[in-house]
Parts: C-alpha cells; structure tokens; sequence
C-alpha cells in the first residue's frame, strides 16, 4: 500500500506565528499568538490555525479553546504584502481557514487587547465569545487599502451589530473601543486591561462544568438556525431538545437536580 501524507503533517510541522498549550487538568487548550510586537497573521498562518482547530476539536483531553495573544495586541490584522503574492486559489480559501472556529463542535473563546484589526476581528468573530478590555481597538480596515473584509469580517458583524453599524465600521474603517463593542453585544465582557486573564479564566472554567455533548447540541444549533425562519429554528430545538433527553448528562443532571448535588457530565 502506497504511503499516504496528509498536508496537515506538513502544516503542522512547525507553527508560523504562533503556538498550541494543552491543559490536561483544566480541559483546555490555547492557540497563542507570537509574532511581536502587532502579532500580524501571515497566509501559510491562516491554514494552520484551521488545522489546529480542527485537531483540537477531535482532542478528547479539551473541552474549550482560548485564542489569545502575546503582548499588548490581539493582532492588528494579515501580512499585506501576503495578499499581492498570493494565488486566486489560495485567497478563495481564507474565509473558510478564518471560519475554523465557528466549526469547531467546543466552545471557542477569543480573549482580546489592543489592537483587533482585520483579519484579527474576523477570526475573534468567528469565535463563540469575546472578552474585550478597556484598550481593545476592533477595526476592519480594508477601505483604507481600496479592499473590503475577505474573511467572514463584514458578514458576521452585520449578524451581530445590523446593517448601519456594520456599514460605519466597515465604509468609515472605524476603530470600536472595547467597551463600546460590549454595549453593542460584540463582546461579552469588557474588563480592565490587567483582568483579562483572569476574565477568560474563568469563563473556562465555567463553561467545562457544563455538559458537553449539550454544548456541542447548541453551538451547532444557533449556528445552524442563524439564517433560518422562526418556525424552522423552533422545529430544529424541538428536535435537538428530544435527542438530548435520552442522553445519560440529561439524566445525570435531573438526578443531581433532585438530589441537590453537583452533576458529573460525560459528555453522552
């Protein structure tokens, strides 16, 4: 039999920009980024990080994934010069590499400060939480190149925010204080600057007390229903809702309802 190599191997063979800490104890795994001081995000980048949310998302040891940076910036966005170089192929794919966290089946936390740029925001957008600070900078500024988001960025914050903000955002290439993002729903938390660790700490710790497999159920739930009528998301619920009810955490969280305890979720 022929010897097969996925091209995974060699995307994962040595991390551009950027590192992978699994925490065994805690249930969790970080994707760090490391190319100081601006901690922008090259191309052959982008495919990695999918690759790695997709092999962090089969690792039974992790229940949540933080995205997180070094420094005093998230990322101020993608290596320009990058953009010129690369193949039509190549940019037709960068959507899908920055969509990596919306389809991991865990929950996906993005922990920002400073500067959250371009491609930075787009990919904090496609997670399922954003905890800000209080010198978090949102922008999508690709006006200001003559370009617009490439990667999910206008899209997702229209879902978010409506279609005149998005459009003062995006036509005006406005920077967001962190706080503002909060009011706004963007972010979840905005915290001091020296909090944010603590912040994201203990949402991880909060959300692995939860049963996973009906965390898994609602992320690909809301995903799933975003664009759907009402009645078509309520007929999904229902269905979702069902499944659940046979589940051995459904009935590991009646019983520790009733018997006043903590439950002890598996995650079937």
């Amino acid at each position: 039999m022929t010897n097969l190599i996925h091209p995974a191997e060699r995307l994962l063979s040595e991390l551009d920009g950027f590192s992978v800490e699994i925490d065994a104890a805690r249930q969790r795994a970080d994707i760090i980024l490391n190319r100081p001081p601006f901690n922008i995000i090259s191309m052959p980048q982008r495919d990695q990080l999918r690759v790695v949310f997709e092999a962090l998302d089969a690792d039974p040891r992790v229940r949540v994934i933080v995205l997180r940076a070094l420094g005093e910036h998230f990322s101020s966005g993608g290596d320009i010069k990058g953009f010129l170089e690369a193949t039509p192929e190549h940019v037709s794919k960068l959507a899908w590499n920055i969509a990596a966290p919306a389809r991991c089946s865990k929950p996906v936390i993005a922990a920002n400060r400073g500067f959250c740029f371009g491609v930075g925001f787009e990919i904090s957008l496609a997670c399922d939480f954003r905890i800000a600070t209080e010198t978090t900078r949102y922008a999508l500024p690709e006006q200001k190149l003559g370009q617009i988001p490439g990667s999910g960025g206008s899209a997702r914050l229209q879902k978010m925010v409506g279609i005149g903000r998005t459009k003062d955002i995006v036509m005006r290439s406005r920077r967001i204080l962190g706080k503002q993002a909060y009011d706004w729903g963007v972010a979840v938390e905005c915290v001091a600057d020296d909090q944010l660790e603590a912040a994201t700490d203990a949402l991880v710790a909060e959300l692995v007390e939860f049963s996973p497999l009906a965390q898994r159920t609602a992320k690909k739930l809301l995903n799933d229903t975003e664009d759907a009528p009402l009645s078509t998301s309520i007929e999904l619920e229902g269905h979702c809702y069902s499944r659940l009810r046979s589940s051995e955490d459904f009935r590991e969280g009646v019983e520790a309802f009733h018997g006043k305890r903590k439950p002890t979720f598996v995650g079937k």
